[in-house]
């Protein structure tokens, strides 16, 4: 029950990120270059609850204790189509010189291509999240901040 619980979570968080492409902007989205970007981040402990045959568990090479998961979501902006072959990573800053950047990897999560990995980040923050991002179809060298 725990487990279908925390898949659920975890779909709905997902799926409110994809759905909410043809929304107004948010602090989890920008258009740059022609493509519009979503960001969610949560705990990885949520990813735990799944089986270990489930292909979530192993994504990332398994979910490391106190991490957080970021996974990103490209469309085209003007049409709305998921982008599926991307370059992107993460550069995270932070409070006391924290930097960390990581290759975002790409997965499939509720049957939609998206982009992630998981990230220690150690305190409360405040943490800038710039992501770079090469796609075919869109601008070459994206990259857009997030606060």
């Amino acid at each position: 029950m725990l487990t279908r619980f925390i898949r659920f979570g975890v779909a709905t968080v997902l799926l409110s990120v994809a759905v909410t492409a043809l929304a107004v902007d948010t602090t989890y989205r920008r258009v740059v270059g022609g493509a519009a970007i979503y960001f969610g981040i949560l705990p990885a402990e949520l990813v735990r609850g799944h089986p270990p045959g489930h292909p979530e568990s192993g994504m990332h090479g398994g979910v490391p204790v106190g991490e957080n998961n970021l996974t990103v979501a490209l469309f085209e902006d003007k049409t709305g189509v998921r982008i599926t072959r991307a370059k992107v990573s993460a550069t995270i800053t932070g409070p006391d010189s924290f930097k960390v950047t990581k290759k975002l990897e790409p997965m499939i999560i509720a049957g939609s291509a998206t982009y992630g990995n998981y990230f220690s980040m150690p305190g409360p923050g405040p943490y800038r999240i710039v992501l770079h991002i090469q796609a075919q179809g869109v601008r070459e060298g994206i990259e857009a901040v997030f606060a």
